[in-house]
Parts: structure tokens; sequence; C-alpha cells
């Protein structure tokens, strides 16, 4: 199977890169994609400029795509809500329009989403029929999802990969918190009740290519691991895998002074469950926090 990888330098872009044999890549700088990332074919384009082009996708049969702007690296300000929009639906529109217009389009395309789809929704049990939330992201990832499911007027299978917090050693929320619980501040985001729907950055490869390979697999598709912990136990596991202790909560008012509203996606409860991922038959390689974190540490 060959694969066109878009976002292929970013966090879970490298990883899955690495499991493909001579993928193609979109990307606004192709001579450091190739450079980054090894033997791809790699082709020029800016998500919000336009369509790809036609000659990226010649004998691909499968379609990942993972750009966006990043939503963690920063303040959400006025201007950064907009980027993190626009660069997603605007960029998952211009992939669809060139993809409609192929004569023999992929058979599937994997549009990544995120469980920000959910809302913060406390201890109530979410799984891919669960409806929407009415924030910001939930917003987001309901317009996102949108742009992706019109290639299904066309004859293409879509999945849209809702994605929790992802544990991985070189990125991520891991990788933000580890400097902090290894000199042994680390502790709960707020009270710690909430739901936290973690996921190996293993795993989170593996249910992507399960969703390219597996032809039953259409509509939207939880990549979280089984075990959903709330926050307060993370942070208990994570200290514990480190031999720190994990005892100084962040209170929620602090968070929201630091980072404004970017702070309600870090208090946000949501006890999202794999069930699609489950019933199709995929193996999860970390099916609990203690795995996930020895695998990514």
């Amino acid at each position: 199977m060959r694969v066109l990888v878009t976002g292929a330098t970013g966090f879970i872009g490298r990883r899955l890169v690495a499991r493909l044999e001579r993928p193609a890549v979109l990307s606004r700088d192709p001579v450091r994609a190739r450079a980054d990332l090894g033997p791809v074919d790699a082709f020029r384009w800016d998500a919000e400029s336009g369509p790809p082009p036609h000659e990226a996708f010649e004998g691909v049969d499968a379609v990942i795509h993972l750009a966006g702007e990043n939503v963690g690296s920063g303040r959400w300000t006025r201007e950064r809500k907009a980027r993190i929009l626009g660069s997603r639906v605007s960029g998952t529109r211009n992939l669809v329009a060139t993809l409609r217009e192929l004569p023999r389009p992929p058979a599937v395309l994997v549009s990544a989403s995120a469980v920000g789809y959910y809302g913060s929704r406390g201890d109530e049990i979410l799984d891919e029929a669960s409806g929407p939330g009415s924030d910001f992201l939930s917003e987001v990832c309901v317009a996102w999802e949108a742009e992706a499911w019109k290639a299904r007027a066309f004859g293409m299978r879509v999945v849209a990969p809702r994605i929790g917090v992802v544990l991985g050693p070189d990125g991520g929320a891991l990788a933000a918190m580890l400097p902090i619980y290894r000199v042994g501040l680390g502790g709960p985001f707020g009270l710690g009740g909430q739901w936290m729907p973690w996921v190996a950055i293993d795993d989170v490869v593996g249910m992507l290519l399960h969703a390219a390979t597996a032809p039953g697999l259409d509509g939207p598709l939880n990549v979280v691991g089984p075990a959903p912990v709330i926050n307060r136990e993370f942070a208990r596991e994570l200290g514990k895998a480190l031999g720190r202790p994990a005892l100084v909560p962040v209170p929620g008012f602090a968070l929201r002074i630091v980072l404004g509203q970017f702070a309600e996606a870090l208090l946000a409860s949501q006890r999202v469950l794999p069930r699609v991922a489950t019933e199709s038959g995929y193996r999860f390689a970390s099916p609990d926090l203690p795995t996930a974190l020895r695998s990514a540490l």
C-alpha cells in the first residue's frame, strides 16, 4: 500500500512515516521534509493556499491527513483561534478538492480529528456514537470533520480518528510535563478529578494504519487507550514511573491566568472509550497507563 501523509514532520507524522515504505508527503518545505524524514517523495503544499498538486497522488492507495496548527503551543488569542480553525477546515477542504478531481482517487481518506469533539462531559462515558460538545474545540472538530466527510460523495471511504492525549518521548503533552515532574514539582491539574483520554504514540500510529487498511471502517474512530484515568491518577502514575513525587496540584485559576482559554482544554473531563477500534479487532500495544508510560519513558 502506498500512503500519502500530510503533517508528516509533526510529532505523530514522523512516527507514522517511519512505519511506511516509501511514502509520499505533502509539505510547505519539501527539502526540509526529505532531510527530516529520509527517503520520501515530498511535494510542495501550503494547506491554506490552495489544493495540492495532482502528481502527489500518483499510485497512492490511502491518504492520512494530519496537518493543522498546533493547539497547545500558546495562548488562544483571537488570531490564534482563527489559525487553529482555518488550518484544519481550509486545509481539509483544499485536500478534498484535489481528491475530487482525480480520475481514480485513493480508496480511503483518514483525516485527523480530536477528542475535543466531545467537549467536557464529566463522568459520562463517550464513544463514537456520542454527540459533539459546544465549546471552541468541539466546533473546530465538527467543522474539520465535515470537510472530510465530503470525500464520500465521490466514493472514498472516510475515517475521522479522534485523537486523545498522546504519550510519547519526543513531543506532545508528555514532553511538556517531564521537566516539571523530573524535579518533583508535578501534580494534577485543578482538582484532578477530570477524565484524561490518554493514548500511547505507538497505538496512535497503529490505529491510523488500522483505519487505512481495515475495509469495514468508515466514520469516527476514537484513538484513545482502552482504560482512561482521571488526571489525579495520571499524575500519580507518571510520578511513580519517574521515581518522583507528584503531589503539587496546579490550581485551575492559575492555569487560566497563564494559558487563558486554552486552560479549559487541560481541565476538560472526557471519559472516551475506543469502541470502534476494539470491535474491529485492533490490538493495543499499550492497553493500560503504566505500560504506556514505560514505553514512552
